[in-house]
């Protein structure tokens, strides 16, 4: 099946840009220049420098135009096992080994479980009269510049009367999950991520201080002891200035 035309165009824009035929800050062709060059609709030429925009390849400038941007170089975050093992945050851990200061703002509330959420940490139906899960919502910071999102699940009968109930409050403040659930008698063994990605919203995009509609890797973590899950996330992170690396321990006797 054909491609929509204003993606057809979107690619041809996008395949100047990336091979350095139009470097960042070449304005684009006005919308009614585009058009005409291709014959297309007005419409269709700006859906198409708006899907560019949302790729993060060009900034539209009210009453100027659209411009090619400069692509920063991406900064890695690695996904590593042995760190969340070696104590403390993960995070302040890596913007450390980056040279950065890793910092966080947070929000903590008890809540009833949204439907994925209650299906992943395996909480059974809902009663309405009773709440079932710690959130905390993060937006982490090197050297106060917006790194991630992450929105964490706990649940509520686990932690309950637990110095470690409020994640970011109390004698354990600010320790990893790995580190905070060791505190109760709960041994994380396993925690699978499944990395996705998407435009992020409009509330996303005020925090991570970028243009609604960029693009965003999410990764989708959920901590197990044993078979039982204890805690489960939804971390959004930036496409255009972050990679993630994955730092995976290897064990003999195991096949791939």
């Amino acid at each position: 099946m054909d491609q929509p035309r204003y993606l057809q165009l979107a690619d041809h824009y996008r395949r100047l840009i990336l091979s350095g035929q139009m470097p960042p800050g070449t304005r684009l062709p006005a919308r009614h220049e585009i058009a005409a060059e291709h014959g297309v609709a007005e419409g269709v030429a700006r859906s198409a420098i708006q899907t560019l925009a949302g790729e993060g390849l060009v900034e539209v400038r009210s009453g100027a135009g659209a411009f090619v941007r400069k692509r920063p170089e991406l900064r890695r975050l690695v996904r590593s096992w042995y760190r969340d093992h070696r104590g403390g945050s993960p995070f302040r851990a890596e913007m450390e080994a980056q040279g950065r200061a890793g910092t966080w703002s947070y929000e903590s509330e008890t809540i009833q479980a949204p439907p994925a959420i209650r299906e992943r940490l395996t909480l059974g139906e809902p009663d309405p009269n009773v709440v079932d899960v710690m959130r905390t919502r993060y937006v982490f910071f090197g050297d106060d510049e917006p790194v991630m999102l992450s929105t964490s699940y706990e649940p509520y009968e686990l932690t309950r009367g637990e110095p470690i109930v409020f994640p970011e409050d109390g004698p354990y403040a600010g320790q990893g999950v790995v580190d905070r659930m060791a505190v109760i008698g709960v041994t994380i063994t396993h925690c699978p991520e499944i990395v996705s990605a998407r435009p992020i919203t409009a509330a996303e995009a005020k925090d991570l201080v970028m243009p609604a509609g960029s693009l965003a890797l999410t990764i989708q973590r959920t901590y197990y002891a044993g078979e039982r899950p204890v805690e489960t996330a939804d971390l959004v992170i930036p496409v255009d200035k972050y990679e993630l690396v994955y730092d995976v321990p290897v064990r003999r006797g195991i096949a791939e």
